[in-house]
């Protein structure tokens, strides 16, 4: 069985974000928000999706149309994407110098990070988290579950 593919990302959950201009996506992406350009699929000088890293995470972005469809409807937010940061303050500074729309400042939150979430100029919001603390679950209010997916499971 093949372990690892040099055209796919390594992580095991990767988000697909679908915007009408992928080009455009991944300039303000890699310069508001630090990601690493890894790959990209085009045609005719149009950019159909790319592939994005930041730390051990990844995205994919996809341009509207094809096997990429941006869900419909209001102003709900169905989806954002979580992305661990060394420094919340100086990252949201980047983020809004470079035009991200910030929806929440950095704030010390009850479970040990310091969150900010910023909007793209597609509409996709993306918080960005510090680890300030080590703080046990339980201390403010969750639990931990054991529970495991059937499925896939190595045992």
């Amino acid at each position: 069985m093949v372990k690892t593919n040099r055209s796919a990302p390594a992580a095991a959950v990767v988000p697909i974000l679908v915007y009408d201009d992928v080009g455009q996506a991944l300039d303000f992406l890699c310069r508001a928000f630090g990601f690493t350009e890894r790959l990209r699929v085009g045609r005719g000088g149009v950019i159909g999706h790319a592939q994005l890293t930041v730390g051990d995470g990844a995205i994919i972005i996809g341009r509207q149309g094809g096997p990429f469809r941006a869900p419909s409807g209001g102003d709900e937010v169905s989806a954002y994407v979580h992305v661990t940061v060394d420094d919340a303050d100086a990252h949201c500074e980047r983020a809004k110098q470079a035009g991200a729309r910030i929806v929440e400042l950095p704030q010390n939150m009850p479970f040990g990070e310091r969150q900010y979430t910023a909007m793209d100029p597609a509409g996709h919001r993306w918080t960005f988290s510090q680890h300030i603390a080590d703080v046990a679950p339980e201390a403010w209010g969750a639990t931990i579950a054991d529970r495991r997916s059937p499925i896939g499971d190595p045992k």
